[in-house]
């Protein structure tokens, strides 16, 4: 069951401080089933472009998040589905909604679009683990890039009170009937404080606009189950499980006040892979996608130079 409920903060008009940019991209929206998940996913830039990336965006995001990082890199191709469940991907049938599902989704995505062996993989967030778990797993690509990984356990990071409390609401919300479970995780109050939370800027124009992005898109998922299974795959591990089994070369694009990593374990993160490239961002959390683009995307291309995947953009 999806929201029909529209916060007053989403009426208000804000615009996308990124949005002039991306509206240069071309953008092409598709879809293809993997799994039993009808994925819609969506293609930005040029047919022609040197290098693809696919993306996994961040638990209960889905393709707009990243969209402030494509608008910056007009000359690479991105390929963004809709995790199952998220969005508008439906959920999995042949797989469950948990790290090792959504990772076995993510390889036979690329593979289905008929991008294996030559696009690059990209994950934000939650999308980070699923990438991690994916290619240690055999998913064949030139290079990994993880915009705020999740470099320790969500359940053991800087914020372990919060997060205790987190862990208890995902739980209720499984447990009780479904419509109460539904409301309780499309709580306007809920989404409001994740948001206030995460977001550092003192722009007050843009965080307006990043609460008014998560009130639109946070909620759009499929059903309670989801997302509570998915709650639960996101804590259930990280990316430091996967590391030494990751042989292409890793860019981690880290931010120095993410409440969810502390930047102490990206640098352990870093050590544990055997090709790694740390990028820390200052003054910005676990929002990089929406608060610091720009700077996401001169290290993806600084890294892909260097690594001779890619030109720099014009």
């Amino acid at each position: 069951m999806r929201s029909r409920h529209v916060p007053m903060l989403v009426l208000m008009s804000i615009d996308s401080p990124y949005a002039a940019r991306l509206a240069g991209i071309d953008t092409r929206r598709d879809e293809v089933a993997v799994l039993g998940s009808l994925t819609r996913y969506w293609t930005y830039g040029p047919a022609d472009a040197a290098t693809t990336v696919v993306i996994a965006h961040g638990y209960r995001g889905e393709h707009h998040g990243i969209e402030p990082i494509i608008a910056q890199l007009p000359h690479i191709r991105f390929v963004s589905p809709d995790l199952p469940g998220f969005g508008e991907s439906t959920p999995m049938t042949a797989a469950g909604h948990t790290v090792d599902g959504y990772s076995a989704w993510f390889t036979a995505f690329i593979e289905a679009v008929g991008l294996a062996p030559t696009a690059l993989v990209l994950g934000h967030s939650f999308g980070s683990i699923v990438v991690a778990s994916a290619v240690a797993n055999g998913l064949d690509t030139a290079a990994v890039i993880l915009v705020n990984p999740i470099a320790i356990s969500g359940l053991a990071g800087p914020r372990k009170v919060a997060t205790k409390v987190t862990v208890a609401f995902y739980d209720l919300a499984g447990r009780v009937p479904a419509r109460l479970g539904h409301r309780l995780l499309n709580s306007w109050v809920v989404v409001q404080l994740m948001s206030s939370t995460m977001a550092k800027t003192k722009d007050r124009a843009l965080r307006r606009w990043i609460h008014r992005e998560h009130h639109t898109f946070f909620s759009r998922y499929a059903n309670r189950d989801v997302v509570v299974d998915g709650f639960r795959a996101s804590v259930s591990t990280d990316v430091s499980a996967f590391a030494p089994r990751i042989a292409a070369p890793v860019l981690l694009i880290a931010a120095r006040l993410d409440d969810i990593t502390p930047i102490s374990a990206q640098f352990d993160l870093q050590r544990l892979l055997p090709d790694a490239t740390l990028s820390v961002l200052e003054d910005v959390g676990h929002l990089i996608h929406y608060e610091k683009p720009r700077e996401a995307a001169e290290a993806i291309v600084d890294f892909l130079a260097r690594r001779g995947l890619d030109t720099p953009a014009p």
